[in-house]
């Protein structure tokens, strides 16, 4: 008879892979990101780019970050320039934000950051185990 847990091995646990490839990651994206810019940050310029202007809540759900991060992340992006917040039209209690001129002359770069960062990262798998890492992540989420 076995006990609950006694073949449990750490390294063949999800959350410890996925937190040291994650980690893996990270510093690949240090190494590589444009203007020093944070993955939060890159996100959110990417959504907006992609999306267009939208309320701080919108850009959130888009981005995947709860209303706290959201808005650190645009207070930060806002700092360097890369944001601004304007009246949203119809509703004065919220704010519309959008790229700045100087976001948008970035992310041709972000946009081949963003590409070479996922090479280096994925650089240990052939073509099909990439695509195939990816459908299966996505799934997770």
């Amino acid at each position: 008879m076995t006990r609950p847990g006694r073949d449990y091995k750490l390294d063949a646990q999800v959350g410890f892979i996925l937190r040291q490839v994650s980690q893996r990651h990270a510093l690949i994206f240090q190494a590589n990101a444009p203007d020093g810019l944070t993955p939060t940050q890159f996100s959110t310029l990417i959504r907006l780019q992609e999306n267009g202007p939208c309320s701080q809540n919108e850009l959130g759900r888009a981005a995947a970050m709860d209303v706290a991060t959201i808005k650190g992340v645009v207070d930060r992006l806002r700092a360097k320039g890369l944001v601004e917040l304007t009246e949203y039209p119809g509703d004065k209690r919220r704010r519309l934000i959008t790229l700045t001129d100087r976001a948008r002359n970035l992310i041709p770069a972000l946009k081949e950051a963003g590409t070479q960062i996922t090479e280096q990262t994925l650089e240990p798998l052939d073509k099909g185990e990439r695509d195939t890492l990816i459908a299966l992540l996505s799934r997770l989420m």
